[in-house]
């Protein structure tokens, strides 16, 4: 069910330590690989990791975010335009992509919120979405594996439907007595959430605008987000990727629909995000290999042995 997207020819310059390990991103759709995550996929990428991202769903009934863009011409097309938008990101970031081949599910609005759509990506049987990520995970054979929390780091459909999904796939890769048709059993050895939107990054970077005289894009928001130290303090790994914040950024301008280039998104200067937080931050969920925490690196623990 999965479909390829062939590599991009790759400039970066790797790190021999590196080649060998792989990487793999479950998103629910095109822009969430930027969006999330991207600065230390840029990193790991220049390093010399095969990292691959896997997009769940096409975006089909994803919101129109940037009012440049907001035309009837790009309506009538959002399927391919989110394809090529996709491919254009995929290629800044060096990265392979595959696409699940699921439909979006929407955003469901109103109160009571309506029923999903028939067919989208949140109401498929769960066996088949994970039988088709099991499959791409024994093809690929990582070493990492990262997708959303519990909450989908925001409650879309498709967000906690893609946590489903990936959590079940990371347990049944390994079990060859589990979906026998997807290929060789294959065990990896850790899965991480993403944690890039908690309260404590957001604050800091608020009050860091406000000291040099800025207007901050998170005023209003913090005003009505409770802290939540439970919570931040799930994160384990913290990988420095500040000198790929550009990278991320003009990824994340690849999905010119879904970013605002003059919103929020770019209303921080980079030098106060390098300043402030630059690092991109995981929650170690499982492991088979042995890392001590807290952590700077996703492949921590993973030894050359593993890269195979």
């Amino acid at each position: 069910m999965s479909v390829e997207s062939p590599a991009p020819s790759a400039s970066a310059t790797t790190a021999a330590s590196r080649v060998g390990l792989r990487l793999m991103h479950v998103h629910a759709h095109p822009d969430d690989e930027s969006s999330k995550g991207a600065a230390s996929t840029a990193m790991y990428v220049a390093e010399g990791v095969d990292v691959h991202v896997v997009t769940c769903t096409g975006g089909e009934r994803g919101s129109v975010l940037n009012p440049k863009m907001d035309r009837p011409d790009v309506w009538e097309n959002i399927t391919e335009i989110r394809r090529q938008e996709m491919e254009r990101a995929r290629d800044i970031l060096g990265v392979r992509q595959h696409w699940l081949g699921f439909v979006d599910s929407g955003w469901p609005e109103g109160d009571p919120k309506p029923p999903l759509p028939e067919g989208c990506f949140a109401l498929a049987p769960l066996e088949e979405s994970t039988a088709a990520l099991v499959r791409l995970i024994r093809e690929h054979r990582p070493h990492v594996l990262t997708t959303y929390d519990e909450r989908g780091g925001y409650p879309h459909p498709d967000h906690i439907r893609c946590h489903e999904v990936s959590v079940a796939a990371f347990e049944a890769a390994s079990d060859p007595a589990l979906y026998p048709d997807a290929g060789p059993a294959w065990q990896v050895s850790k899965l991480y959430y993403h944690h890039s939107f908690n309260r404590e990054r957001m604050q800091r970077l608020h009050d860091a605008m406000v000291a040099h005289g800025l207007e901050s894009p998170w005023e209003e928001r913090l005003k009505d987000w409770k802290p939540e130290p439970e919570w931040d303090a799930r994160v384990t790994t913290k990988v420095p990727c500040s000198d790929y914040f550009g990278v991320r950024d003009q990824a994340l301008l690849a999905h010119a629909t879904q970013i605002d280039p003059d919103g929020f998104w770019f209303a921080v200067p980079r030098e106060i995000q390098t300043e402030v937080w630059p690092t991109e931050d995981y929650e170690l969920v499982r492991s088979v290999v042995d890392s001590p925490m807290p952590e700077s690196d996703l492949f921590a623990g993973v030894v050359p042995e593993a890269a195979s």
